[in-house]
């Protein structure tokens, strides 16, 4: 990755990616953290991740070294106009919403780490580098 990035947004895969210590990821890291690019996530991606079997210390670890964005009222209302202009509705998509529109009102340039290009390709437009994992 040649790009400087100022912002890194995770989504549920790649925050999950982070507590599970992914090689990759871990490398990834290491050339954002050499760019000066904050990692950042939204409050609900931390209910994504949370389950029986989650490390809890590592992600506690995780979570001091990441900025977290509320979801507000009005990061809220910016989501559902996010999922009408995208054509997409429902549960399936909201915390996909969310996740956008925290990207969204970063600083730029934006990447995020997502397993669903497809959607947030819909969702962010051209507006944030969008990275598979």
């Amino acid at each position: 990755m040649n790009e400087h990035v100022e912002t890194v947004v995770l989504d549920s895969q790649g925050l999950s990616a982070w507590i599970a210590q992914d090689r990759k990821i871990l490398v990834m890291f290491q050339v954002f953290h050499a760019m000066g690019a904050d990692l950042v996530i939204g409050a609900n991606t931390i209910v994504e991740v949370s389950h029986t079997r989650v490390n809890m210390p590592r992600l506690r670890w995780v979570l001091s070294r990441v900025k977290v964005e509320p979801v507000t009222e009005d990061a809220a209302k910016a989501s559902a106009e996010l999922l009408k202009a995208a054509g997409l509705h429902g549960h399936k998509y909201a915390i996909d919403a969310t996740v956008a529109e925290v990207a969204l009102r970063q600083p730029g340039p934006v990447a995020m780490l997502t397993s669903d290009i497809d959607d947030m390709a819909r969702l962010c437009g051209d507006r944030v580098r969008l990275i598979g994992i």
